[in-house]
């Protein structure tokens, strides 16, 4: 978005945060934290978007990144996590 998020308000570095663990989580099969932190991720951005904290540019950049984080997670499941394991 804006150059290196030096000009990022407030929630956007919170929102930022929570893509980033949502990442952390799914780059190491981590799915059940995953799924817990895009519940949290959609939440909060609901959360923002009605309070009308956030610009329009940055609410349609998370809107698509929302959208795809529960595409990818399509059929995520424990029984999945536990067949990687050992």
């Amino acid at each position: 978005m804006t150059a290196m998020g030096f000009f990022k308000s407030k929630y956007e570095k919170e929102l930022d945060g929570i893509i980033a663990d949502i990442n952390i989580n799914m780059n190491n099969n981590y799915k059940d934290n995953a799924q817990a932190g895009l519940r949290r991720f959609d939440e909060r951005l609901e959360e923002l978007l009605l309070q009308g904290l956030l610009k329009e540019k940055a609410a349609r950049e998370y809107k698509r990144q929302l959208s795809s984080f529960k595409e990818k997670m399509k059929g995520y499941t424990h029984k999945d996590q536990l067949k990687n394991w050992g």
